[in-house]
C-alpha cells in the first residue's frame, strides 16, 4: 500500500499543471456543449492523478486509519513513542 501511494504521488505532481489547466478551461467555457468537451479531457487523465486519492499514512508503519497530522504517525505508533519519551511536549496522562 506505501508503494501504492507514493505512485500516486508521482502521477500527482507529473499531471497537477494538465489538471489545473483544464479546470481553468472549464470555468470560461462559454456554452455548456463547450464544457463537456473539456470535462472529456479531464476524464481522460489517470484516475491516481487525482489529489484527492492521496491518503494520509503514518510514516513508520503505514497505517492509515488513525493518523494524527501533527505528528504524521498513528494512534499505536504515537502512543508507543510518548510512553518512550521520544515526543517532546506529549506526556501521558493518568488519573
Amino acid at each position: 500500500m506505501i508503494q501504492r501511494e507514493i505512485k500516486r504521488k508521482k502521477l500527482i505532481d507529473k499531471n497537477i499543471k494538465q489538471r489545473e489547466s483544464i479546470k481553468r478551461e472549464t470555468k470560461n467555457a462559454v456554452s455548456f456543449d463547450q464544457q463537456l468537451k473539456i470535462q472529456k479531457k479531464l476524464q481522460a487523465l489517470p484516475r491516481n492523478s487525482s489529489p484527492i486519492r492521496l491518503r494520509n499514512r503514518c510514516w513508520l508503519t503505514g497505517r492509515s486509519r488513525g493518523y494524527y497530522r501533527i505528528f504524521g504517525l498513528s494512534r499505536h505508533v504515537l502512543r508507543e513513542m510518548a510512553h518512550d519519551c521520544l515526543l517532546p511536549g506529549v506526556k501521558k496522562s493518568s488519573w
